[in-house]
């Protein structure tokens, strides 16, 4: 007969795989960062080059090959980040011989998207309006919400991501001018630290 103890982390382990979406990869973490930091590169490029990037912005973006240029890119970023997530988190609901569009995992983009898509609205609103300045403050802010809000239905760890993506927001509120730079820290560096601390944690 098994000990309880064993039947007990059975029951456990079951009822995790059915309320939680198990099948996010670290390495999309990483390399969703990566993406990050060549895009933010490519905007220095764009914007300060061959100014230094920590400096206070003191010029307006009003060049519209600049803004397409900006635009597009993240859209792309956005694009490849999302697929490269989607494939290996197949690739790794596979292996866990677990369904990627499970019911747990419907509840992760649902809780995922809501902040995001009013985020998302909200930025393109102060775009309209001109206040520009506080778009990076918002983003990070309205992702941080996103991740705590969706890790009640996925592994815990993402939560610490998202306090850090909230705290970075905020603290960039105090730092108008800086959006290039907060931005790389959040979507590039922080990426790449979750990413390869889930990596070694539950990947390998």
């Amino acid at each position: 007969m098994r000990k309880p103890e064993q039947e007990l982390a059975e029951i456990k382990s079951m009822m995790e795989r059915s309320t939680r979406f198990l099948s996010l990869s670290g390495l999309s973490g990483i390399l969703a960062g990566t993406y990050a930091l060549i895009a933010v590169g490519m905007a220095y490029a764009w914007i300060y080059y061959p100014n230094p990037p920590y400096g206070f912005r003191t010029t307006y973006i009003l060049d519209m090959a600049t803004l397409t240029k900006l635009v597009v890119t993240a859209c792309v970023v956005l694009v490849f980040s999302i697929a490269t997530a989607l494939v290996l988190s197949q690739q790794k609901s596979q292996r866990n011989s677990s369904k990627l569009w499970s019911p747990a995992g419907k509840r992760f983009v649902k809780a995922l998207l809501i902040p995001l898509l009013v985020g998302g609205f909200f930025c393109i609103a102060l775009f309209l309006r001109g206040y520009t300045i506080i778009i990076a403050p918002a983003t990070l802010i309205f992702y941080g919400l996103a991740l705590i809000n969706a890790s009640h239905f996925t592994l815990s760890d993402i939560k610490y991501l998202g306090y850090c993506e909230l705290a970075l927001g905020v603290l960039s509120v105090f730092f108008p001018g800086y959006g290039l730079i907060f931005w790389a820290l959040g979507f590039g560096v922080l990426h790449i630290i979750y990413g390869a601390m889930m990596y070694y944690k539950y990947d390998r």
